[in-house]
């Protein structure tokens, strides 16, 4: 090799180097980008004395003794809540229900909140006990609520950085003494179209609030009870009863590349500071392979992919452990929302639907829920 082909060999492999560290800068920029596509729409931003204020402020602050009849009336039955929310979707909207994406901002608690109230509604109105299906939630409406007006204490202007919590989300939505927050749903006010989700008008009624006079017109829809649920017995009792129950906590999932295993439950990993919402339960001594609870997520439907049970169980939840969901619950800011009845126990029709087997039991049939409902709308 001449000394010119040395010196153009060393060019050659100098401009390889540079060229492939740039790819390798690109693909890590476009894999940062994607990750970052679900792990900076968290939002959850705890504030333990603003719980404990609420608690202290509530007849019956946990759910176990505001519901004792409930309590009783679990049965130990396998629950689908989702489905009353897809019965009236179909009703109102003409296409099947699907989960709630949040977009790129940290507005969870709100979602989680949001779907609740949408799902307690829809249970209601399949119980009878509403005379109209609901229309979807305004999430904007809670967002700005829960960091403003419902927060202990209360601020005016809480700045543009993402985050609220659980209890300033029931504070708000049970309604205030000022005759202000509560429930609005996705649809005109005046000039204000909640329509379509706005993350823009989230964050600006994040900042300063929801207008006064919306603040007020949110009033007549507000939820008749909240307690606090801090265990395993009250949530499945809860859930049975048609409550869905919007839970907030550090706990993260992330199972094998956020793979479903064959039962549909995804293992707990890492933190996520972020609001879920939990919507079904199915228990081992109706045949599944361990007890746990269908968690609903307000990211993208793709985020988390394998196996579902029920067959229309909805793309992007995922079913939790009871030693998961536990450590969640201990983290003291997931409430259970009563019915348009509050906290009454009633019997839902689970004669009525029927799924089958979970993987670990294929040879059996198992009862279902028709559907239950969780956050409650003022009739």
């Amino acid at each position: 090799m001449t000394k010119q082909q040395a010196t153009a060999w060393s060019w050659s492999a100098i401009t390889f180097v540079i060229v492939m560290a740039a790819l390798g800068a690109i693909v890590q920029r476009y894999t940062n980008h994607l990750a970052a596509k679900v792990e900076t729409n968290f939002g959850y931003q705890p504030d333990p004395a603003g719980v404990k204020e609420f608690l202290g402020a509530l007849e019956h602050p946990l759910f176990s003794g505001a519901a004792p009849e409930v309590m009783r009336n679990a049965k130990g039955r396998d629950t689908f809540l989702y489905r009353a929310a897809d019965r009236a979707h179909r009703e109102v909207y003409g296409t099947p229900f699907k989960l709630w994406d949040q977009g790129d901002a940290g507005t969870c608690v709100s979602f989680g909140w949001g779907l609740g109230i949408y799902l307690g509604a829809a249970v209601d109105w399949t119980q009878g006990e509403l005379a109209k299906p609901p229309l979807l939630v305004s999430t904007e409406n809670i967002y700005g609520g829960s960091r403003t007006l419902g927060r202990l204490p209360p601020v005016k202007a809480a700045g543009y950085v993402d985050g609220s919590y659980g209890a300033a989300a029931a504070r708000y939505v049970k309604g205030l003494k000022s005759g202000r927050g509560g429930i609005l749903f996705r649809e005109k006010y005046g000039d204000v179209d909640l329509t379509q989700y706005s993350i823009p008008l989230s964050r600006k009624w994040g900042n300063s609030g929801v207008p006064d006079a919306l603040a007020v017109t949110a009033n007549a829809h507000t939820a008749r009870e909240v307690a606090l649920c801090d265990s395993w017995d009250s949530l499945c009792a809860a859930l049975e009863n048609g409550l869905c129950v919007p839970v907030c906590s550090d706990v993260g999932f992330e199972g094998s590349g956020r793979v479903r295993d064959a039962d549909g439950f995804l293992k707990r990993g890492g933190n996520w500071g972020h609001c879920l919402c939990v919507i079904g339960v199915r228990y081992a001594k109706n045949g599944s392979s361990r007890d746990g609870v269908l968690v609903a997520n307000s990211w993208y439907p793709a985020w988390v992919k394998g196996p579902r049970w029920p067959a229309d169980m909805p793309e992007g939840s995922f079913w939790c452990s009871r030693q998961d969901i536990e450590a969640i619950l201990r983290q003291s800011d997931s409430f259970v929302v009563g019915g348009v009845n509050g906290f009454a126990a009633r019997d839902l029709d689970h004669g009525a639907w029927f799924e089958p087997a979970p993987p670990a039991a294929a040879a059996r049939r198992q009862p279902a829920s028709i559907i239950a409902g969780i956050y409650s709308l003022s009739p």
